[in-house]
C-alpha cells in the first residue's frame, strides 16, 4: 500500500452519510456532529443513542436500506456495517461519485481511514498506525498522557513548549529530539506504547488479568468530553467493555479501542430502553468473564443515575466495583450558562430534585410544598415534560410567579441554549421555543445575575 496523505476535513455545514445504525455508528456519529457535519444515517434500525439524536433533530434518519443515490451530494461516507457485501456496494457507489469512503469492516477496501484521536483544547492529535489500530491507539494514548502532564500543559493553549520554544511544534519537537537520541522523553514513551500495541503485550489489552473481572461506574460529566475526571478517562482507556447511557459525552466513545465491546444502554425518556435488570446482568456477566467493564454515565453516577442499584447488583454477585464521581449537571450546566446556584447575598442554599414524576404523581418523593417555601435555588433535572405542573405547584404553594427561572438545553455542549423567563412564564416559553431534553431547570434569584462567561 502506498503512503497515506494526512488531512483534516472542515465538515461544518456539509452533508455526511453514515450507513448503519449499530454500535460502530454510535461511536462515529458524535465526532461528525462535533465537527458541524450535517449527518444522515441510513439504516433500518438505530441504537437507542442514535434514536435520541434523531428525535432531537441532531441527525436525519432514513429508516431503510442503502441506495446508491444516497451518496449524491455528500462530502464523506462512513460505512458502519459488518456485512462485507453491503459495505462493498456503498464504497463502490462512493468511488463512482468520487466521494471518500471509510469502511469499518475492511480498511484495505476503503478510500479513507479514521485515525485514533485525542483532543486537548485547540490541539487535536490524530494517529494512524499503518493498518494496526492497536498501535495507533497505544501511541495516541501516550500522546494524550504527555499533553495532560506538566510538559504538555501549555501546548493546548499555544504557550511555550517543554523546550521553551514557541507553540506546539516547539514542545513536541523537543520531545522528538530526546527520543531520537535514546533519552527518556515523550517520543520514547510513544515508541514503547506503539510497540506494545503492535505486539499485543500486557497493558495494551489487559492480558494476565485475574479470573474475575471488575466494574467501574464512571461519571462522564454534563456533556463536554473534557469535563470527565482524569481517573475516569484513564479507566475508559483500559476498558474491555463500555456500557454507556445516552447522556454520556459521545466524543468519548470515539476514543475507544476498536476491540472494545460497546453496549448501548441508553435510557431515552418515554422511549426505548433496556431495563435496569438487563443492565445489571450485562455488568455482572462481562465481569465474570474476566473483563474490565466501565459503566459510563452522564453527570455523576449517584445523582439520579441509578448507580446505587448497579453497585448493589455487583456486590451481590461478588464482582469488585469502583465508583468514580463525575461533575454533576445540576451545578455545572447552570454555571456554564452564567447561573451560579449560590451567590453571596442572593442564595445561601440550593436544592436538586428530579422532575421525571409530576408533583401529583403518587410515587413522587419530593415535598414540593416545602420546596416552594424555601428562598434558595431550585434545580430540577429531567423535569422538562412536567415543567408546567412543577411551575404551577411551586406558585400555588407560595413561590412568587415573578421568580426568575431558566431552562438550559444540552448544557456544556455545542447545542447549548438558554431560555430565561419568570416562573409563571417559563413552561409556556420553553414550549414555544421548542426546548427539548436533556434540559436543566433553574428557579431562583440567581438566574437574574446574568454572569457572562468568557
Amino acid at each position: 500500500m502506498s503512503s497515506l496523505y494526512p488531512l483534516a476535513l472542515l465538515l461544518d455545514g456539509r452533508p455526511v452519510l453514515v450507513v448503519g445504525g449499530g454500535a460502530v455508528a454510535t461511536r462515529r456519529v458524535p465526532a461528525l456532529l462535533d465537527a458541524g457535519a450535517v449527518v444522515t444515517v441510513v439504516s433500518p434500525e438505530l441504537t437507542p443513542a442514535l434514536h435520541g439524536l434523531a428525535d432531537a433533530g441532531r441527525i436525519r434518519w432514513e429508516a431503510r436500506r442503502f441506495a446508491a443515490s444516497d451518496v449524491d451530494g455528500t462530502w464523506l461516507v462512513q460505512v458502519a456495517v459488518d456485512d462485507h457485501a453491503a459495505a462493498r456496494l456503498v464504497s463502490e457507489a462512493a468511488e463512482e461519485r468520487r466521494v471518500f469512503c471509510v469502511r469499518a469492516d475492511d480498511r484495505t477496501a476503503a478510500s479513507a481511514w479514521t485515525p485514533a484521536v485525542t483532543r486537548h483544547g485547540a490541539v487535536t492529535v490524530a494517529v494512524l498506525g499503518g493498518g494496526d489500530p492497536r498501535r495507533a491507539v497505544a501511541t495516541r494514548d501516550a500522546i494524550a498522557g504527555f499533553l495532560a502532564g506538566p510538559a504538555g500543559a501549555g501546548l493546548a493553549a499555544g504557550k511555550p513548549g517543554a523546550a521553551g520554544k514557541p507553540g506546539p511544534a516547539g514542545g513536541l519537537g523537543h520531545g522528538g529530539e530526546a527520543g531520537a537520541h535514546g533519552d527518556s522523553g515523550a517520543v520514547d514513551g510513544l515508541r514503547r506504547g506503539g510497540e506494545a500495541g503492535a505486539r499485543g503485550e500486557a497493558g495494551a489489552r489487559g492480558e494476565g488479568r485475574a479470573e474475575m473481572g471488575s466494574v467501574a461506574l464512571v461519571g462522564a460529566g454534563p456533556g463536554d468530553p473534557e469535563l470527565i475526571t482524569v481517573k475516569g478517562r484513564r479507566l475508559i482507556a483500559e476498558a474491555d467493555v463500555v456500557v454507556v447511557d445516552r447522556l454520556a459525552p459521545g466524543l468519548l466513545l470515539d476514543e475507544l479501542r476498536p476491540d472494545v465491546e460497546l453496549v448501548d444502554a441508553a435510557k431515552i425518556p418515554y422511549g426505548p430502553a433496556r431495563t435496569q435488570d438487563e443492565i445489571n446482568r450485562i455488568l455482572v456477566d462481562r465481569a465474570r468473564r474476566g473483563l474490565f467493564v466501565v459503566r459510563l454515565k452522564g453527570g455523576d453516577p449517584y445523582v439520579f443515575g441509578r448507580g446505587g442499584e448497579e453497585v448493589i447488583a455487583c456486590a451481590e454477585a461478588g464482582v469488585p466495583v469502583t465508583v468514580v464521581p463525575g461533575v454533576t449537571s445540576a451545578i455545572a450546566v447552570p454555571a456554564v450558562a452564567g447561573i451560579p446556584v449560590t451567590h453571596r447575598g442572593v442564595a445561601h442554599e440550593f436544592t436538586v430534585v428530579s422532575g421525571h414524576l409530576a408533583p401529583t404523581h403518587p410515587e413522587s418523593l419530593v415535598d414540593w410544598a416545602a420546596l416552594a417555601r424555601q428562598r434558595g435555588t431550585v434545580v430540577v433535572l429531567m423535569g422538562l415534560k412536567n415543567l408546567p405542573a412543577i411551575a404551577a405547584t411551586l406558585i400555588a404553594n407560595g413561590r412568587p410567579a415573578n421568580t426568575p427561572a431558566a431552562v438550559v438545553q444540552e448544557g456544556t455542549t455545542r447545542g447549548e441554549r438558554t431560555l430565561k423567563a419568570t416562573l409563571g412564564e417559563i413552561a409556556e416559553q420553553a414550549r414555544e421555543a421548542g426546548v427539548r431534553p436533556p434540559a436543566i431547570v433553574v428557579v431562583g434569584d440567581v438566574v437574574a445575575l446574568r454572569l457572562e462567561q468568557a
